[in-house]
């Protein structure tokens, strides 16, 4: 499909048309069986206008958008293996490291859950150690 921008040369409005290609273009105009969408006119052409060609600068987008589809991908999949290995323990997360570094809380599995930066630094300063995960609900994606 092609889309012309044409030109009535009796009342002069502008406006656009698709067509299967250049040739059904030029097939209909020979045939007369273009017309103007205001006066219906037969004095239609086309007028010159600009390909719409794939710059670098598209190309360097698409190959952004591909890393970033991707790395999207390998977070969900670190997501999905954190959610089937770890217990989450929501917001009592900075409670729930505290009571396992110094209460000898054993557990099977590790935790995982939300905490402020307040929390993460005050847990860094007390020697425990946590890490951030960038997380995003599916929804997002």
């Amino acid at each position: 499909m092609i889309k012309y921008q044409l030109n009535c040369q009796k009342c002069k409005i502008e406006f656009d048309s698709w067509f299967a290609s250049s040739k059904e273009y030029e097939r209909l105009k020979n045939k007369n069986l273009l017309c103007c969408i205001e006066c219906g006119s037969n004095s239609v052409e086309k007028s010159l206008m600009a390909p719409n060609l794939s710059s670098k600068k598209n190309k360097l987008d698409i190959q952004e958008n591909k890393k970033i589809l991707e790395i999207k991908n390998k977070l969900k999949e670190y997501k999905k293996f954190v959610e089937k290995n770890l217990d989450y323990v929501g917001d009592n997360f900075a409670y729930e490291a505290r009571s396992i570094h110094y209460g000898g809380k054993k557990r099977k599995k590790g935790i995982y859950g939300k905490a402020s930066q307040d929390d993460i630094k005050d847990l860094s300063e007390e020697g425990i150690e946590t890490q951030a995960l960038p997380w995003f609900e599916d929804k997002e994606n």
